[in-house]
């Protein structure tokens, strides 16, 4: 293997040739070895992006000459198509605050732009990763930066799927509305509903998770760039603060601002901490109804579809596999969540410097969310209603006497349930068969119809005299 001698304040290094990394990339190569995660694409090429927009703000106040803001635009923009992917290989647990990531594009950009303008990796007198590429810039303005850039990417692709699994709820909800069923609370049968109801409540709490996600990018619209070390600016013109973030909010086509107060903006963290705080929420509505919908399946009332084998001893065995995951992966997430919170409240002073961390983990919980929902976009489309199963309970319920109170009253009602109880003693009865017997089987079918039972309470013509 060949090698070329980098050189920093610390001494010399040897770089593989066939990199496009340099010498502060390779420490931390050196340095950080503690997970099996890299730094991920999405923040490389955000990163990318907001190198592409200092580089175009630079050049047209003049601090780039033509020739090296075309090639690292090139450069740049190679990175964002996916190219030069293994030359980003650190650990995302880094220490630095991010640094080791920044100097890793730096050095990748500059060392490609070289190669465009046919010259040697390395030659850093002709293009500098840090003199040239890094211009004017931080890696606490820049880090920042690019992880809210890579959250809005990644939090838009959450938003559109959480609206199809909304949209698959709701079309089980008008396919299941004239099932009637009994509803159950505290794991015992309730007063009678239907199917349909049920898993409307399960399409409204996934609608109001697609509204807060929606809503969440507006958190993180704000970013630091141009602020450099501490959000005050300096080493940075002001002409380039103030024209830096409109270069990257017409690259990236979101309504990024300048945050009003770049100290402020560079010492927090807070508004990853909100983001994360509404994907916990979809989290716990994940894990809700995917449990729901493995009692449901337990209990014969929806049938979900069989994708393997369950059991390497049980022959036929089959398991609700894909809730199971879902409510794993949601569990993940949540933790990631977590760990977002815990690494910002231990931030100090003017920086965090555990953005690594709150990047990684942010970037992996919407992610794993992304996955869910597409697995139950999918799987949920194939649950099919049992309507004989739903009736069988109905039908065998007590608690269906409740819907007879605002005809009969309390104590006609609390009749009928001992008299029932009495009678199903010396012969096996339903609920429903005893009530068409003493009531009439015309007015018991009425008021235990679909439409009765959803119709929001009943009409004051109704109630008992």
């Amino acid at each position: 293997m060949k090698y070329r001698i980098e050189k920093d304040c610390l001494g010399e290094a040897k770089i593989p040739d066939q990199c496009l990394w340099g010498i502060h990339t390779q420490r931390a190569l050196d340095n950080f070895k503690v997970s099996s995660s890299q730094v991920a694409t999405s923040l490389i090429k955000a990163l990318a992006v907001v190198k592409k927009a200092c580089c175009l703000t630079n050049a047209q106040l003049g601090f780039l000459p033509k020739n090296k803001t075309e090639a690292i635009l090139s450069s740049c923009d190679e990175i964002i198509q996916g190219k030069h992917k293994d030359q980003f290989p650190l650990d995302c647990l880094q220490g630095g605050a991010g640094t080791s990531t920044n100097m890793n594009i730096n050095e990748v950009v500059a060392n490609r732009a070289l190669e465009i303008m046919g010259q040697s990796r390395g030659d850093y007198a002709t293009l500098d990763p840090i003199e040239d590429v890094n211009l004017h810039q931080s890696t606490n303005d820049v880090y920042p930066t690019a992880v809210k850039l890579a959250v809005l990417w990644a939090l838009a692709d959450l938003s559109a799927n959480i609206k199809l699994l909304q949209g698959v709820f709701q079309k089980k909800e008008k396919e299941f509305a004239d099932i009637v069923k009994v509803g159950r609370t505290e794991l015992q049968e309730a007063i009678p509903m239907t199917l349909g109801a049920e898993f409307s409540a399960f399409s409204e709490a996934i609608a109001r998770d697609r509204w807060r996600v929606f809503k969440s990018e507006e958190r993180i619209r704000q970013v630091n760039l141009g602020g450099t070390a501490v959000g005050t600016g300096l080493t940075a013109p002001r002409s380039y603060i103030f024209l830096v973030s409109e270069k990257l909010r017409e690259l990236t086509g979101f309504g990024l601002t300048r945050g009003e107060n770049l100290v402020d903006q560079t010492a927090n963290t807070d508004s990853f901490v909100e983001v994360v705080g509404i994907l916990r929420a979809h989290c716990s509505n994940i894990i809700k109804i995917s449990n729901d919908l493995r009692l449901l399946n337990l209990l014969g009332e929806v049938e979900i579809e069989t994708l393997q084998t369950g059991s390497s001893i049980m022959p036929g065995k089959a398991n609700p596999v894909i809730f199971e995951s879902a409510i794993q992966a949601c569990l993940k997430a949540d933790s990631d969540s977590s760990l977002v919170f815990e690494a910002s409240s231990r931030s100090s002073l003017q920086i965090n410097e555990f953005m690594p961390l709150v990047s990684h983990n942010i970037i992996e919980a919407i992610r794993i969310l992304v996955e869910v929902n597409k697995m139950l976009v999918k799987h949920i489309k194939t649950i099919k209603a049992n309507p004989k199963i739903c009736r069988k309970y109905f039908d065998n319920s007590p608690l269906i006497v409740t819907a007879f109170l605002p005809h009969l009253g309390y104590q006609k009602c609390q009749k009928l349930w001992k008299d029932f109880y009495q009678e199903s003693k010396n012969g096996k009865i339903t609920v429903r068969d005893f009530l068409e017997k003493n009531l009439g089987k015309e007015e018991v079918n009425k008021i235990l119809s679909a439409q009765s039972l959803m119709s929001l309470g009943y009409r004051d013509n109704e109630k008992s005299t």
